[in-house]
């Protein structure tokens, strides 16, 4: 039997010290893992930005559980607003 993966593309927003995957909130509810998401990300409106050192590879492995293949897309700014949205407040800070 052949089997599909779904693959969906995310952008990869990043400046000169760091990076956030932008993923819709809905969609870390329904892999079950909006409350493992640590302080380290953002969110405005409906969007979560994923820090990378820890909540990117969390999604990462959850997308992959789903049998769901991700790609990525650039998007680089010297000055990015990320850093001024709400911090996520459901999980831990980043270790």
């Amino acid at each position: 039997m052949l089997t599909t993966m779904k693959t969906k593309t995310y952008i990869f927003h990043s400046d000169p010290g760091h990076g956030w995957l932008a993923v819709k909130r809905q969609e870390l509810i329904n892999l079950g893992i909006l409350d493992k998401i640590s302080s380290c990300s953002y969110q405005k409106g409906k969007t979560v930005y994923l820090e990378e050192d820890c909540d990117y590879s969390l999604f990462m492995k959850a997308k992959e559980e789903k049998g769901e293949d991700v790609k990525t897309r650039e998007s680089y700014r010297d000055n990015t607003p990320i850093r001024n949205y709400e911090r996520l407040s459901k999980g831990e800070s980043c270790k």
